[in-house]
């Protein structure tokens, strides 16, 4: 899969029960760029997340990823190359230590399993004690959750990292170690939905969504 452009949205359009949540919004991201959507609430941010996964499927438009158009059959091998962390991500049950090292057990990923040796670097990266990894998930704060999904994503080696108000439960000092982890890592491509001032710090770009899409009546 060779493209100029890592994603590439073009007039995407969306509706949820007769109401257009997206219309006509394009989007493209090089390789290795740090993209931020931001707008009000209900303006379809999430949605273009969603709709990369492939879990939304859009009235009309296109998304190609590293030169591939998403369609019904090579969804799961295009997610290959996607990470997500959702604002309150569910993670499972069982203990921290179990819950990062699950994914390695699956046949697609067992060539990754080496990458847990990243662990304890990562931990202290994101400011996390080496004695939650024996910690039941459920016992977690919501920022805890947060960066030990990052960390999990990160392991996984994907070239694409989606994040959907993956650092608001996140505290200034914490936050900023998250972003500074992207903002280096140059062959990651990010495409995050965020508000807060520091983390729109980290973006190579800023997009508000509204001037991208026609339902706000923004020009194509």
């Amino acid at each position: 899969m060779n493209s100029k452009f890592t994603i590439k949205i073009k007039d995407l359009s969306v509706s949820y029960d007769g109401q257009w949540v997206l219309k006509n919004f394009s989007l493209s991201l090089a390789h290795g760029e740090k993209v931020t959507l931001t707008g009000p609430s209900g303006s379809g941010k999430s949605t273009v997340l969603r709709c990369i996964l492939g879990l939304v499927v859009p009235d009309s438009g296109s998304i190609s990823i590293l030169g591939e158009s998403i369609n019904g059959h090579n969804i799961w091998k295009i997610r290959h190359h996607l990470a997500y962390v959702a604002q309150e991500p569910d993670l499972g049950t069982g203990t921290v230590r179990e819950i990062i090292e699950k994914p390695f057990s699956y046949r697609a990923n067992l060539k990754l399993r080496d990458n847990l040796g990243r662990l304890p670097s990562l931990m202290e990266r994101f400011n996390l004690s080496s004695g939650l990894l024996d910690k039941q998930m459920s016992s977690l704060s919501g920022g805890e959750k947060q960066r030990i999904a990052l960390v999990t994503a990160i392991l996984l080696d994907r070239s694409i990292v989606l994040l959907d108000e993956a650092s608001s439960a996140l505290d200034k000092e914490n936050k900023q170690a998250v972003a500074d982890y992207f903002k280096q890592a140059q062959n990651i491509t990010v495409l995050s939905v965020a508000h807060d001032v520091e983390w729109l710090g980290f973006a190579t770009r800023v997009v508000d969504i509204c001037e991208h899409n026609s339902i706000f009546g923004a020009e194509k």
